[in-house]
């Protein structure tokens, strides 16, 4: 029986605005797949969205949604959580996005460990304001503000993650569509800040202009940089520098989450409790 979208879906807002052959249609989908799977009531989700075509994100999911400025998602999706600790909240950003213009937030949402699900449409390039360097395009790619090529050394995303204290860090690729959303079901329930750089194509403002013509090229091209976690292990440090692991990268269920503290504080000024000690930074998830 063919899975029924619509009740996920503003179906006013169909069809997207996603170039054809988007990789996002393929993670919207995968998103959705998860949350059906965990059978989680759409009034107890909230989805952020930034600027870019990754913030149109939100425009199409029916939950509560925030569409805000560009690079303050987590920002924003932090106050909510804060308020709403017993809500799900998801961001959904693209690389320029979160690791450009919102990279501290990024970073300090992973320091935090908060209960949100950030999602990283990495498509390497800014898509939506027509192919500037992003802070993940590889070196020697043309764009419209690099047109000798890219100069710049690029983010390894997931690397910094895992640096700055997310304790759920995993990548995936659109090529892999069911690995996606199993990746995303695992993630969706741990307790902590859980990062997903998801890797997408943009043919029409990456592919077209580095001779990747189709959405097939710039989809083969990702297959070709990326292999799973389990063979990247197995390979030499040299071989590991040509490609990207993907599947669950790190993964720590020690470090308490950003609410449960914040609750301890508001029970010291409730009169609840005396002090807060070091040991209760020591309690498990």
């Amino acid at each position: 029986m063919a899975f029924n979208y619509d009740s996920y879906l503003r179906i006013e807002k169909m069809p997207t605005l996603w170039c054809w052959g988007c990789g996002d249609g393929v993670i919207l989908k995968a998103f959705i797949r998860a949350i059906d799977e965990l059978g989680w009531s759409k009034d107890d989700i909230c989805v952020v969205s930034g600027i870019g075509c990754s913030g149109r994100f939100s425009s199409y999911v029916d939950f509560n949604t925030v569409h805000t400025t560009h690079g303050r998602t987590l920002a924003f999706a932090t106050g909510i959580k804060l308020a709403n600790p017993d809500k799900k909240v998801f961001c959904i950003a693209g690389d320029g996005d979160a690791l450009a213009i919102g990279g501290n937030h990024t970073i300090h949402a992973c320091r935090r460990n908060i209960d949100i699900n950030f999602i990283l449409i990495n498509n390497f390039i800014y898509g939506l304001t027509n192919s500037q360097t992003s802070p993940t395009t590889p070196q020697g790619m043309w764009t419209v503000s690099q047109k000798a090529g890219n100069i710049d050394p690029t983010f390894d995303a997931c690397k910094l993650a895992i640096a700055a204290g997310a304790t759920f860090v995993a990548r995936e690729k659109v090529t892999e569509a069911k690995k996606m959303e199993k990746v995303f079901t695992k993630g969706f329930k741990h307790n902590g800040f859980s990062f997903f750089d998801i890797f997408s194509n943009c043919h029409i403002n990456l592919g077209r202009k580095n001779k990747m013509a189709n959405a097939m090229e710039n989809l083969d091209w990702i297959d070709s940089m990326t292999v799973s976690k389990v063979k990247y292990e197995k390979m030499s440090e040299e071989e590991r520098s040509s490609y990207f692991p993907t599947g669950i990268l790190h993964e720590d269920t020690n470090a308490r989450e950003y609410c449960d503290m914040y609750q301890d504080i508001k029970d010291v000024h409730q009169g609840k409790r005396k002090v807060i000690t070091q040991a209760d930074f020591e309690k498990k998830i």
